[in-house]
């Protein structure tokens, strides 16, 4: 059983490793996630085996050889089938089928995404990092970018308060961006983990970023956008928690300020806080909710 699993785990990388593009590993993933075998689809991906040679072994030789290259630099590697692999992930149609990291993962822990503008106003940042410091000192653990602005605020204000904080970044593992972030890359795996759903070495671009918004959709109970402008990244994460039929909270100015925010309360599930304490009191409610009784596959199997 040992060996199985152990094939198992090395076959998302392999599998992952061959898309050719995140479209198709995505499909992958579901695909994998459906038939309850990563190792049946790599299979079928890469054809049966001949006399004299067997793709899919290959495939899984080279795929080991990384894992350990990785893990040799202080790389965690989680795939689906892993223990440690974020359980409020696995219910979402677009999650990642492997995630690195570095830091302390906790599978089980409840979190909130606490997101905004990278040219933030100082009302702003310090609005970001109370309620992250609020957060914190109720135990929840604060999800952001490690970008600029409202993220970096949000990740202090929770270290400040001794609490645990998780990054999930649009660049491979290696990388931090914007590069003076690096020491805070540092500080959050320390004081919880970083973790990125691209290979490595991925530097960033344009369809990173927006990727890494969807996948802190799935990994937090809630979603806040702190400040934003017309054409923010968090526009696109609140619209990614709307998609995912997860709750989002919009601090007032956002309301005040963008038309997009209008429309969004149209929506299920969307609320608006006039300040951090009306922010922290409507988050403890939803992360009070009774927790959805179905099992991941059951959710995964309804998004397709």
């Amino acid at each position: 059983m040992v060996g199985s699993d152990h094939r198992e785990r090395t076959a998302w990388v392999a599998l992952l490793g061959h898309a050719p593009s995140r479209s198709s590993q995505r499909l992958l993933t579901r695909r994998a996630v459906g038939s309850g075998s990563s190792l049946a689809v790599l299979r079928t991906q890469l054809g049966q085996p001949t006399l004299l040679d067997d793709p899919v072994e290959n495939a899984l030789r080279a795929a080991q050889e990384h894992i350990t290259a990785w893990e040799r630099t202080g790389i965690t590697v989680l795939t689906f089938d892993d223990a440690d692999f974020p359980a409020r992930l696995r219910t979402t149609h677009d999650m990642p089928g492997v995630l690195f990291g570095r830091g302390t993962m906790a599978p089980q822990e409840e979190s909130v995404s606490v997101v905004g503008s990278r040219a933030a106003s100082p009302f702003g940042l310090r609005t970001a990092g109370l309620l992250a410091h609020g957060l914190a000192r109720d135990g929840i653990t604060v999800v952001s970018g490690l970008a600029s602005g409202i993220d970096a605020s949000a990740h202090r204000g929770a270290l400040a308060a001794n609490g645990r904080t998780v990054g999930i970044i649009g660049t491979g593992i290696r990388h931090a961006h914007p590069e003076e972030n690096r020491r805070l890359h540092s500080e959050v795996a320390a004081a919880g983990a970083v973790l990125s759903q691209f290979w490595p070495d991925t530097p960033p671009d344009r369809t990173t970023f927006p990727a890494r918004n969807a996948t802190m959709v799935g990994y937090a109970a809630a979603t806040v956008v702190v400040e934003a402008g017309e054409h923010s990244g968090a526009r696109i994460q609140a619209r990614e928690a709307v998609e995912h039929g997860r709750p989002v909270l919009l601090m007032r100015p956002v309301l005040d300020r963008v038309s997009w925010a209008q429309q969004f309360l149209r929506c299920s599930d969307v609320h608006v806080a006039q300040d951090v304490d009306d922010a922290l009191r409507t988050l403890r409610e939803i992360i009070d909710r009774p927790k959805d009784p179905r099992r991941p596959y059951d959710s995964l199997a309804d998004a397709r």
